[in-house]
């Protein structure tokens, strides 16, 4: 075994020398932060460390529950994941049906090619994008609205705005990218299956809702449950460049009060609260994710684990 061992390193030696920088990366910034969530138990200090700090056990994880603006960040943080499972994950499979339809690949590949853009394009210039266009002054939706009679709206100043405001952003920049598992799942249909349904007279509604959507529910099925998984897990980038004062009613999340609390540049930043947070987020979500698999297992026969 050791001798096998040693000739396969040989062999293959710069293959794991090109493997070191990521071992590296993930030890360092995955595995190892792990290990510093005992944090969360501690009234954490960055200058007696790890070692030094004094324990107090579950008292971050009480002043949580004792927080009484926690139940509006929770609120919002749920609502916001909500949506984003009922408008935003069902958009890239429609999306992905009537692309599969078009029988022109040119056209076919440039629609997916310029769906997938804006995943490449940051948050800050996406946001950018968002600000010009809903500007009180000079934005294309407000010049459209006032040509139509209306008046000018301050959209991103505005709490009820925010959601669907976020939402749009989310649709713009994320779609493509489901888009492409999607097709990738359709590529694999077998052919045969649509030539029967010609045969059978079927039209392209229904091979669609009967042969299409069927062969790609396993990919829905996982894409589903990592959503459920990501839903207390919101933007942080997009919210805090789309953020101020006047619309922490409806977008003030767990992360941005985290941030804005446990991370403030007034006094010592509190990481102990921040962690215990972060830790009990995580164990919410891990839970979900367990209970979505379940039920993903008893009405199909697609699971994760």
């Amino acid at each position: 075994m050791k001798e096998r061992i040693k000739k396969d390193l040989k062999r293959n030696y710069l293959l794991y020398l090109m493997l070191l920088p990521g071992i590296f990366i993930l030890i360092c910034f995955k595995v190892g932060p792990v290990g510093a969530m005992v944090i969360a138990f501690q009234d954490f200090s960055a200058f007696k460390g790890i070692l030094g700090s004094e324990w107090v056990g579950l008292k971050q994880f009480i002043k949580i529950f004792q927080d009484p603006y926690m139940l509006k960040l929770i609120k919002n943080t749920v609502v916001l994941a909500i949506l984003s499972i009922v408008v935003v994950f069902p958009f890239p499979i429609i999306f992905s049906l009537f692309l599969n339809e078009v029988r022109i690949k040119k056209i076919r590949h440039a629609v997916q090619s310029l769906s997938f853009l804006p995943y490449f394009i940051s948050s800050a210039i996406m946001v950018s994008i968002l600000y010009t266009l809903v500007s009180p002054s000079y934005g294309l939706v407000n010049k459209i609205i006032e040509f139509f009679g209306g008046e000018a709206i301050f959209f991103m100043a505005e709490p009820q705005w925010f959601r669907p405001l976020y939402i749009i952003l989310q649709i713009w920049q994320t779609f493509g990218y489901s888009t492409v598992i999607y097709i990738a799942a359709m590529m694999a249909i077998d052919t045969e299956q649509y030539e029967a349904a010609d045969m059978d007279g079927a039209n392209r509604w229904q091979k669609m809702f009967f042969i299409t959507l069927p062969s790609i529910s396993s990919s829905i099925i996982v894409m589903l449950i990592i959503s459920i998984g990501n839903i207390f897990s919101v933007d942080l980038d997009r919210i805090l460049l789309m953020y101020n004062p006047s619309v922490y009613e409806t977008a003030d999340v767990i992360q941005t009060y985290v941030y804005r609390i446990a991370f403030q540049a007034t006094g010592f930043p509190n990481y102990s609260y921040g962690t215990a947070v972060n830790m009990l987020k995580s164990i919410i979500a891990f839970v979900l994710v367990i209970a979505a698999n379940k039920l993903a297992s008893k009405y199909s026969e697609t699971r994760l684990f």
